[in-house]
């Protein structure tokens, strides 16, 4: 700040934080290590004040007005364009650090000496439990969340709180607009990695997270999962999306018509326990045929990513757990709340 060449670049999307903008920002400007920072916010069209508070309240942040609502991908693409630090760290509006997470992260980035991509502990921002340090991935891209400090190599780092040097996201052409929003950090995580580049979460540091703030949902409530159409549809189409860029041939020829008879059956089987078909039609059925529209555009972002690829087959699916997630999940907690 204050005119200083920033080392690290945090950039943080917003719409209608005004509840959690603040907190957000301060634990960013508290940081412990002197490190210099920029900080930039995108504001995606907010409706709450929040820009205009923003604006008024930190003067030395760089504000990005958007006048539509371009979702997560677009804001951080743009705000990445216009970063001038070494680092990036993208930060989410309803996240707040540790006070030492920047040290953590930068202390890592600078004994490693190559580029890499970091994480930090997550912590449920109400009950300050552990949800997870990077997670792991099942053969359906269903993130598995690792508890084991001693686990460092992992399959992503949540987008929530992502460390990424400047250099390594140019090379990796940011965000796909089109992913819009979830499911973006498992596919900047799967590319990296296939370029061979780790994906390294760290037993220190750490934040906490509002989760499901911005789309309702996706974690544990009163020992049920609870979901939102909204955030099940954008993750069911996503990790599609991921799983077609990032598999490796010839695995990419046997999972994919596996995960599409997985879905329709997943799809049908909640939609009949629910009784409600837009269960189906707004997740499944969606998910289908996104799928198909976006066909040309997978098929050349596929083409290019595979013929890149520095990784072997065996290295990329190191870091994957062969059960899937999705059983385990349905065992412990049943059929999830979808709302």
């Amino acid at each position: 700040m204050n005119g200083t060449t920033p080392l690290v670049s945090v950039c943080i999307a917003n719409y209608n934080g005004m509840e959690v903008i603040d907190e957000c920002l301060r634990s960013v400007l508290e940081q412990e290590g002197g490190i210099p920072v920029e900080i930039l916010i995108h504001d995606d069209a907010s409706s709450d004040g929040s820009a205009v508070h923003i604006r008024d309240c930190y003067p030395n942040a760089k504000l990005i007005e958007s006048a539509e609502n371009v979702g997560f991908c677009i804001a951080n693409n743009r705000m990445a364009a216009d970063a001038r630090g070494k680092y990036i760290l993208l930060l989410n509006n309803d996240a707040a650090l540790h006070p030492g997470a920047l040290q953590t992260l930068l202390s890592e980035a600078v004994r490693l000496d190559r580029p890499a991509i970091l994480g930090v502990p997550q912590y449920d921002a109400a009950s300050g439990e552990l949800l997870d340090m990077g997670s792991l991935l099942d053969p359906f891209l269903n993130p598995v969340p690792n508890l084991d400090p001693n686990c460092r190599e992992v399959g992503m780092v949540m987008g929530a709180c992502l460390w990424i040097p400047q250099t390594l996201w140019r090379e990796l052409g940011g965000f796909p607009e089109w992913l819009g929003s979830i499911g973006e950090d498992m596919y900047l995580c799967c590319r990296a990695r296939l370029l061979g580049y780790p994906v390294i979460a760290l037993p220190t540091g750490g934040y906490k997270h509002r989760v499901g703030y911005s789309f309702g949902g996706g974690k544990v409530h009163q020992n049920r999962l609870v979901t939102s159409r909204k955030r099940r549809a954008l993750s069911e189409r996503n990790k599609s999306y991921v799983m077609v860029l990032s598999y490796p041939a010839p695995y990419f020829a046997f999972i994919l018509p596996v995960h599409i008879t997985a879905l329709l059956l997943e799809g049908l089987v909640l939609a009949s326990i629910k009784r409600d078909p837009a269960v189906w039609n707004e997740i499944y059925l969606h998910c289908l045929k996104a799928l198909w529209q976006q066909r040309d555009s997978l098929r050349h972002l596929r083409r290019e990513i595979q013929r890149t690829r520095r990784s072997t087959s065996s290295e990329f699916f190191a870091v994957f757990k062969w059960f899937p997630h999705k059983l385990r999940m349905l065992w412990k907690y049943g059929f999830p709340a979808i709302r």
